[in-house]
């Protein structure tokens, strides 16, 4: 693991610390669950941009009416 420096306010940083010893965690650790989650989310992103470029010709003859979506 590296080690890394980041700037906050003092009493955002209490507030923080406190709240990870509520959960039985440290700061560092929550810190690195939301790193992989901040990760993961913009991963979800590329993904949905592949999708929407393999997908790029398909035309909507919309808008539909409710009657319409609801045609099964």
């Amino acid at each position: 693991m590296k080690n890394i420096t980041l700037r906050a306010e003092e009493s955002l940083l209490r507030l923080a610390k406190a709240v990870a010893r509520s959960r039985g965690e440290t700061l560092s650790k929550e810190f690195r669950k939301w790193l992989r989650q901040y990760v993961a989310q913009s991963g979800n992103s590329a993904a949905v941009d592949a999708l929407m470029r393999r997908l790029r010709h398909v035309r909507s003859t919309g808008p539909y009416s409710r009657g319409e979506m609801n045609t099964r």
